[in-house]
């Protein structure tokens, strides 16, 4: 163990702001340097977890299960979780640089890139992101969503494009079994949709889907996945994409095994369409349909694509857009209005001059933007730590460093902070829920349900601190 803070027997003060994945494994990172640090995480929700409770799909027990690796961090003596904490309204820069000797920002992206064609923001045309928030419970957004389409567009080629194409063709009974609100499932349960369509405007070795993700797709029952056989096509740079990676070898393999298969009778269709690329959502007051243009591969042999100029008309009466996340800037801290992320060099925050503001730092989405699966995110947060500590012996020390001195302040400003403690009240209130709902008729069997998601914010911190 590093000696402490030089010149007096305290650890050094740590705070990161955001307790999702790239919060999470920057403390990891951090208490694994062997430097003696007390890190205090921040976060908007009541509850820990970020992406993982807010931005993945709860029909996704694999990638649920990184929770049991991040409560493991979280569990660590080090570490102190205080919930509820908005950065910017009830913590801002100036007090977690007097109360800190450094902070990292790791705040994601849960905003819906924009997407600029005619027609985008006629009633019955969503984001994706937006969809993803309601159906995972989260606590800032509507209750209730409009489920009135029977033909539904997607535009993206992407994980959430099949998120969401997925939570919106199965049955709401399939989903009982996993950790969606009451309100979900009614909503869902409601939805009177027949056919969802995705489309990818690049070609199959191109798409950004994961293997697991593409498979996923044909669990359900009463889905069928619909890939037109036309559409399997390769120019030389997708065929070296082929040769080369093995992760595209298997999403196109999965791609060509739906082409060729025979149709079934499943009631629901799932369309993967590629070379297609959105030109116009259309309708009167509303959405009536979506306009894509064929494309094809280019001469440049690297999987780019272009219009042909054939139009395809798609009667659909509702359209989400998946064409990736942004971040969202905070108060006081640098911003790069292009990328959408805080600026910086390795893991460095830079100021509007390109100079590292000291003891300031960020990891995850907001520092390299939404790309890559979660585990990505430990990468980023090696190379920030890495920074963070090269600086440390430089940099100014905290005014106020003691564990009281922030509590303090949030007390002082009325903020019902929630601790680890907390959230494990929290967590066995929902468990309990799902006990207590039962077991669910499933496809695969008898189900219990393990959980049942609190959404309300005052529900959240009720159950948190009785």
């Amino acid at each position: 163990m590093s000696q402490p803070v030089p010149g007096t027997d305290r650890p050094w003060r740590i705070a990161i702001v955001g307790a999702g994945p790239a919060g999470i494994y920057a403390a990891d990172v951090l208490m694994k340097s062997g430097t003696d640090v007390s890190i205090d995480l921040f976060e908007r929700q009541p509850a820990p977890y970020g992406l993982i409770r807010y931005g993945v799909s709860p029909d996704h027990p694999r990638i649920k299960g990184i929770v049991k690796a991040l409560k493991q961090v979280l569990d660590k003596p080090q570490v102190r979780l205080l919930g509820n904490v908005e950065f910017g309204r009830d913590l801002l820069l100036e007090d977690v640089t007097r109360l800190y000797d450094a902070v990292v920002f790791t705040t994601g992206a849960e905003k819906d890139r924009p997407l600029d064609i005619p027609g985008i923001d006629l009633p019955g045309s969503f984001g994706g992101a937006d969809f993803v928030s309601w159906f995972d419970g989260h606590p800032d957004v509507p209750r209730t969503w409009p489920l009135e389409a029977r033909s539904i567009a997607i535009i993206g080629a992407g994980n959430v494009a099949l998120d969401v194409s997925r939570m919106l063709s199965k049955t709401a009974d399939e989903l009982l079994v996993t950790e969606i609100p009451q309100n979900v499932y009614e909503g869902l349960k409601a939805s009177p949709v027949e056919e969802v369509h995705v489309f990818a405007r690049r070609g199959p070795a191109q798409a950004k889907f994961t293997p697991l993700e593409l498979r996923e797709l044909d669990h359900s029952p009463h889905v069928e996945v619909v890939v037109d056989p036309e559409d399997i096509e390769y120019d030389e740079g997708s065929l070296e994409a082929l040769r080369s990676d093995n992760q595209t070898r298997l999403v196109v393999k999965e791609l060509e095994r739906y082409a060729v298969r025979d149709r079934d009778d499943r009631p629901r269709k799932l369309h993967l369409h590629f070379f297609h690329a959105p030109v116009e959502v259309y309708g009167e007051g509303k959405v009536e349909g979506l306009r894509t243009e064929r494309t094809a591969y280019t001469d440049a042999q690297d999987g780019s694509t272009r219009g042909t100029g054939e139009v395809h008309e798609w009667p659909v009466q509702a359209v989400y857009r998946a064409v990736g996340y942004k971040s969202s800037p905070l108060p006081g801290v640098p911003w790069d209005e292009q990328s959408w992320t805080i600026p910086h060099d390795a893991g460095r925050v830079l100021d509007a001059d390109g100079l590292p503001l000291p003891g300031v730092y960020v990891n995850g989405w907001v520092k390299r933007g939404p790309v890559g699966l979660i585990g990505h995110t430990k990468g980023d947060a090696i190379e920030t730590v890495g920074s963070m500590l090269e600086d440390l012996e430089k940099l100014p020390r905290a005014e106020e460093p003691s564990l009281e001195a922030v509590t303090a302040l949030l007390e002082e400003r009325g903020v019902s902070y929630t601790t680890w403690e907390d959230w494990g009240r929290l967590d066995a209130h929902e468990m309990s829920l799902g006990e207590a709902f039962g077991i669910v008729e499933h496809h695969k069997g008898p189900t219990p349900r393990e959980r049942v998601k609190v959404v309300s914010r005052e529900e959240m911190l009720a159950a948190a601190k009785r």
